[in-house]
């Protein structure tokens, strides 16, 4: 009796203790599929090893890097890879001499995970990337959604190798300081719900990114869940091109964690700095900074971008009236971005 009674005693102890494991396991993210390691997807691409080991897998396309007169790094957006890469015409990258250069970022494609990933660290990438493939002593810049918020830590980290840069559609983070209230109020009501959540739990508690992303008891982020209410009329008319591409499934085929999940944890993270406190990186006017919006855009909204080309007049601001989120997709729109970039088209 005694014994049966201990044990009775035991059973609210381990229950918590089940519990806990349990709670534990379903927290953690599963461990990526590291390209070129058993289980991990095959690597077909070209890549360069980094200081750390890491590879990053790129692809290029424009006129060959030797013969090259203008030579752009793009970096691409959220669940996207290597291969969404402007699609300059063939006809002005032949007129102007142009090189462009993708990769995939950390954990997307087939670049190697990297879960010390921050603002800073993906900027010093590229620098290496650049050196590996010898772009120097600079290059231009474009990147667009989460490839355009990492464009502020280029201009803060590698001023000193850029020739421009082009902003396109930029994730902005809300707890960046200089903001006033009113401003990312009114651009964090601008989300559907189910993303305020996710987002909000990307910052205040990324330790949960991956839970709240994968359990089936809320609604995940709107657009890895593929909630077509984040898609402006804009949007829904060119959908197609980017929705039905063939590789689209190399994006998260290392897991979503390293990928998605690492990419809202950064990108919506505690930053020591704001690019709101950065000063013109090309003061003698040997470079420009570019940024670009759409006004109807649902899924990035466009008034922190708004403010931000308020507080640094060195920014040169296009916002398109009648565009949404994808517009660096629209026919034609890669060739005027690239124009102003390279050209000074204002």
């Amino acid at each position: 009796m005694q014994a049966a009674g201990g044990i009775a005693r035991r059973l609210p102890r381990l229950a918590l203790v089940l519990l806990l494991a349990l709670a534990y396991r379903q927290l953690q993210a599963p461990p990526p599929k590291v390209p070129g390691t058993p289980g991990g997807p095959l690597v077909t691409s070209p890549r360069v090893r980094l200081q750390d080991g890491r590879h990053l897998a790129y692809y290029e396309s424009g006129v060959p890097r030797e013969e090259a007169k203008h030579k752009i790094i793009f970096m691409h957006g959220f669940d996207s890879c290597r291969y969404d890469v402007l699609r300059v015409s063939p006809e002005l990258a032949q007129e102007l001499g142009i090189y462009l250069l993708s990769f995939d970022r950390p954990g997307y494609g087939e670049s190697d995970p990297h879960p010390a990933r921050t603002e800073k660290s993906i900027a010093l990438d590229i620098e290496q990337l650049a050196d590996a493939l010898e772009l120097v002593p600079k290059f231009y810049l474009a990147g667009f959604s989460m490839g355009g918020e990492i464009m502020w830590s280029c201009l803060k980290y590698i001023p000193h190798r850029l020739s421009g840069v082009a902003i396109l559609g930029p994730v902005g983070n809300y707890w960046w300081s200089g903001f006033p209230a009113n401003v990312t109020r009114d651009a964090w009501n601008v989300q559907v719900a189910q993303d305020k959540w996710a987002v909000g739990v990307a910052h205040h508690a990324p330790w949960l990114t991956y839970w709240w992303n994968t359990q089936k008891l809320f609604p995940a982020s709107s657009v890895i869940s593929f909630n077509p209410a984040i898609l402006s009329r804009e949007d829904m008319a060119v959908i197609p091109k980017f929705a039905y591409r063939t590789y689209a499934y190399q994006a998260r085929q290392q897991g979503e964690h390293e990928s998605l999940h690492r990419d809202m944890t950064v990108g919506f993270g505690k930053w020591s700095w704001s690019p709101l406190e950065l000063e013109d990186p090309f003061p003698g006017g040997e470079g420009r900074v570019h940024m670009w919006h759409g006004a109807e855009d649902l899924i990035v909204p466009v008034g922190l971008s708004r403010y931000i080309s308020q507080r640094l007049p060195w920014v040169r601001y296009h916002e398109l009236p009648t565009a949404g989120h994808l517009f660096p997709i629209v026919d034609g729109m890669a060739d005027t971005i690239v124009k102003s970039l390279l050209l000074g088209d204002d």
